[in-house]
């Protein structure tokens, strides 16, 4: 509750008031287990499905709310609310299955009080019957005739929860199943990107090294010349140096062995 309240004000409530129904679910089905009357098992029952289908309403709202707090929260924070919810869906489907039991086991006695499995009350039945009129058996044919369509009408609306509640519970899996696909296909997309970024930055890497010693070769290159010209300033009779291009001091005038004059 209290990390819920952190996420989400609405979830912390949301989360309070479908907490109360399932204690009150708890102890309904407690105390259906002391009723002894079958009408009041009956009503009961249907106090019961009607807090089961506010309690699917307000998970549903519960789902509504973290998916709308999806893209802010954080991927733990999500698995979290994911399995809240599951447990949610999974305490209110032990509750429906837990009604059904109990409306087929209501629905059993019925059958048991009208068709007379116990010995002795078959001949009892036969002999009320005898001594009604035609009205009174039509008209008690017609009670028992209701209450069996009653009957299957509230079978109906026990399968039909069942199926809804199944059928939220299919949509949520495949949601999160999606959700899962999504999260795997971007994690291979930033891996991929990881992976494309480090050769780039290899290939940078490489390109400037060969920079830098082109650099310091042309650097090395520059320095000697530039020492080879001061020394030929410095000391121009310099034979190390006299047969360099364009270094080597002026050739000197040569004197004729002989003079024609």
């Amino acid at each position: 509750m209290d990390s819920l309240s952190a996420i989400s004000e609405e979830l912390a409530e949301i989360d309070g008031q479908i907490s109360d129904i399932f204690r009150a679910l708890s102890n309904g089905f407690q105390k259906l287990e002391k009723i002894k009357d079958s009408n009041r098992q009956s009503r009961q029952l249907e106090e019961l499905t009607e807090k089961m289908r506010e309690c699917k309403r307000l998970i549903k709202e519960f789902d509504r709310e973290v998916k709308d707090l999806e893209r802010r929260n954080d991927p733990d924070t999500n698995r979290m609310l994911g399995e809240k919810k599951q447990s949610m869906i999974k305490e209110l489907n032990s509750y429906v299955a837990l009604k059904k039991q109990y409306a087929t086991n209501l629905e059993n006695k019925r059958v048991d009080l009208f068709d007379g499995p116990a010995e002795g009350f078959g001949e009892e039945n036969v002999l009320l019957a005898s001594s009604m009129t035609n009205q009174q058996l039509m008209d008690r044919g017609n009670q028992m005739m209701g209450e069996t369509d009653q009957a299957i009408e509230r079978s109906k609306k026990v399968v039909q929860d069942t199926i809804d509640v199944g059928t939220d519970t299919a949509a949520a899996l495949k949601a999160q199943s999606e959700q899962m696909s999504r999260i795997v296909n971007e994690l291979d997309s930033i891996h991929f990107s990881i992976k494309k970024a480090s050769q780039m930055v290899k290939e940078i890497g490489r390109q400037v090294a060969t920079d830098k010693c082109i650099m310091a070769l042309l650097f090395i290159i520059v320095i000697g010349v530039i020492v080879i010209i001061i020394v030929k300033l410095v000391n121009p009779n310099n034979k190390d140096i006299r047969d360099i291009p364009g270094l080597a001091p002026p050739a000197q005038n040569r004197k004729l062995l002989w003079n024609p004059n």
